[in-house]
């Protein structure tokens, strides 16, 4: 099998690429955590009208219905540009939960295309994997979703996190989104599940991404004992090594997705190695950011926080390193299934 992205998927991300690098996403970011939503949501609206919001929706329910890759692409470049908002959640997650219940209620289906418009931003809570729904305040559509239960909910309390971009809220189940059989139910929850932890993935990509090209171009210009960092060794091999831990985890997000679209039985292992690698790859990303902007990597000032916060936050969301290790092992343990299919 080959992996490569055709020149359209190539085009699409380049296109998302200008579209944020012109768009002010560290100040819309700052704002976003300093309780001012309204810069972040003129880019929310401007990736609407590039069909970012559309992706992940049937074109039953109104949407593109693109391939789970061309998702990847999308939230790639989302993570490689802080944009703040529950991304995995309204790209990835809440339109596969509701096309898995769209033909058994009438409202997943007005939501699906809602979504698809760009007209509804959505977020999920998923206990326990996600307790609190991410900016459940500036969501149009809050579920909580839970075995083959999918309730709407109310936001209740804002508690603190880590990344002040990314606001998390306690919830309160509401009225129950009913139709669906409890197993068709119970499929579409775990399909929410999959998919967002495969878009968690392909942002902590692109923000691994971000910190590498932000550092990079600090160790060019950054000049002591009269030459600029960047030509210590000690900085060339850390970024190297930020570089093929990128590269490796690449290819393991892209296969994930194929895996997922195509229903193959490899495809919860695939996840779960892909947002290991990724992950690892992001804190590497952290870390060596870190060590070559030395204190100024902490400050608010500089964009690198941004960055730093929001993937020390990620690691942690859509389930633990240690819970998609254990995923891997059990696959690869399975006396019954060839581990390299």
């Amino acid at each position: 099998m080959r992996f490569a992205l055709s020149d359209e998927q190539r085009q699409f991300g380049a296109s998302l690429h200008e579209l944020l690098a012109d768009a002010g996403v560290p100040a819309a970011a700052r704002a976003w955590a300093a309780g001012d939503p309204s810069p972040g949501l003129v880019i929310w609206r401007a990736l609407a009208k590039a069909g970012v919001a559309a992706l992940a929706v049937p074109e039953s329910g109104g949407g593109l219905g693109a391939s789970l890759v061309d998702v990847v692409v999308a939230c790639e470049e989302l993570g490689h540009h802080p944009v703040p908002g529950p991304i995995a959640e309204s790209v990835a997650a809440v339109p596969a939960l509701l096309a898995g219940l769209a033909e058994e209620h009438g409202s997943a289906a007005k939501w699906l295309a809602e979504l698809a418009e760009g007209e509804l931003i959505a977020t999920i809570a998923m206990p326990p994997t996600l307790p609190y729904a991410l900016d459940a305040d500036v969501a149009g559509l809050v579920v909580v979703a839970e075995g083959g239960s999918v309730r709407r909910a109310l936001p209740q309390a804002q508690l603190a996190s880590i990344d002040a971009a990314r606001r998390l809220f306690e919830i309160l189940p509401a009225e129950p989104v009913t139709g669906a059989a409890p197993a068709r139910a119970r499929a579409a929850v775990a399909k929410a599940m999959t998919l967002g932890t495969l878009a968690s993935a392909a942002l902590l990509l692109g923000a691994g991404r971000g910190l590498l090209e932000t550092t990079a171009e600090h160790a060019r210009t950054r000049v002591q004992f009269g030459r600029p960092i960047g030509a210590f060794q000690a900085v060339k091999h850390a970024l190297a090594d930020v570089l093929i831990g990128l590269e490796f985890a690449r290819p393991l997000v892209y296969a994930a997705a194929i895996a997922v679209d195509e229903d193959a039985v490899t495809a919860a292992r695939d996840v779960a190695a892909a947002r290991v690698a990724s992950a690892d790859a992001a804190n590497r990303a952290a870390r060596t950011a870190l060590q070559v902007h030395g204190a100024i990597g902490y400050t608010r000032e500089c964009d690198v926080s941004l960055w730093l916060a929001k993937v020390r936050a990620l690691s942690s969301a859509w389930g633990s390193q240690a819970e998609h290790r254990a995923t891997v092992l059990a696959a690869l343990a399975e006396p019954e299934t060839d581990p390299w299919s």
